[in-house]
């Protein structure tokens, strides 16, 4: 099966989780989802990611976004794992994981979305299956996927950065509007590229033109 792209619509599953079983685009809804894969129950990397998730559950709460994690293993274990991640987070504040994490022993659903590691010998199970990668898919409400992050099995994910890219993407909807390098939320933006020069200056009064034609810079004044 090809690798899933940009603009696909994310496939559709049932799962059992540890908030119960699952149909993945209804209980995505009208929101955004994240969902983003981990090589193996009780593992450290793995561990601090999730314990960050759910201390940022607010920040994704915010922006309208549902998280969803998927590991190899099963309920039992994930279940088992909750508590450690819950007890090591809270050195560094209050953390309660309460968004699901997928049981996926058989890795049905990380070979439909093409997340098991098949290069590094070393990211397995002991029967020799291949964990997953740590991979990251945010989904809209129409349930297309609209950006894909891949991390080696040995590097924690940046969640600043999916955060980041989850309001690019939000006020792009919107907007009509793309973001530049290093930008975050307040920083100017770019005035989307299909947008004429004179509707520029009505849509956005204080758009600046500069040397290069097709780059317009322009503060965005949004609510939160």
């Amino acid at each position: 099966m090809p690798s899933l792209r940009l603009g696909n619509i994310a496939p559709d599953f049932e799962a059992e989780t540890t908030a119960g079983p699952i149909k993945f685009h209804e209980w995505i809804g009208d929101s955004w989802a994240i969902l983003f894969s981990h090589p193996g129950d009780f593992t450290p990397v793995c561990t601090t990611e999730l314990g960050e998730v759910a201390r940022r559950a607010d920040d994704f709460a915010k922006r309208n976004v549902k998280l969803i994690g998927i590991s190899a293993n099963g309920l039992k274990d994930h279940n088992k794992w909750v508590e450690d991640i819950n007890d090591f987070g809270s050195k560094f504040g209050p953390t309660n994981v309460q968004f699901p994490i997928i049981a996926d022993e058989d890795r049905k659903i990380s070979t439909l979305y093409d997340m098991l590691d098949e290069q590094d010998a070393t990211n397995r199970d002991a029967k020799g299956l291949p964990f997953t990668i740590r991979t990251v898919f945010v989904v809209d409400p129409k349930k297309v996927i609209r950006l894909t992050i891949a991390y080696p099995a040995s590097t924690g994910r940046n969640f600043d950065e999916i955060l980041r890219v989850v309001d690019s993407l939000q006020l792009g909807d919107k907007h009509r509007i793309t973001t530049p390098v290093n930008w975050n939320k307040g920083d100017d933006v770019i005035v989307h590229p299909s947008v004429a020069n004179d509707e520029a200056k009505v849509l956005f009064p204080e758009v600046t033109f500069h040397k290069q034609p097709y780059l317009r810079t322009t503060p965005l004044n949004v609510s939160e």
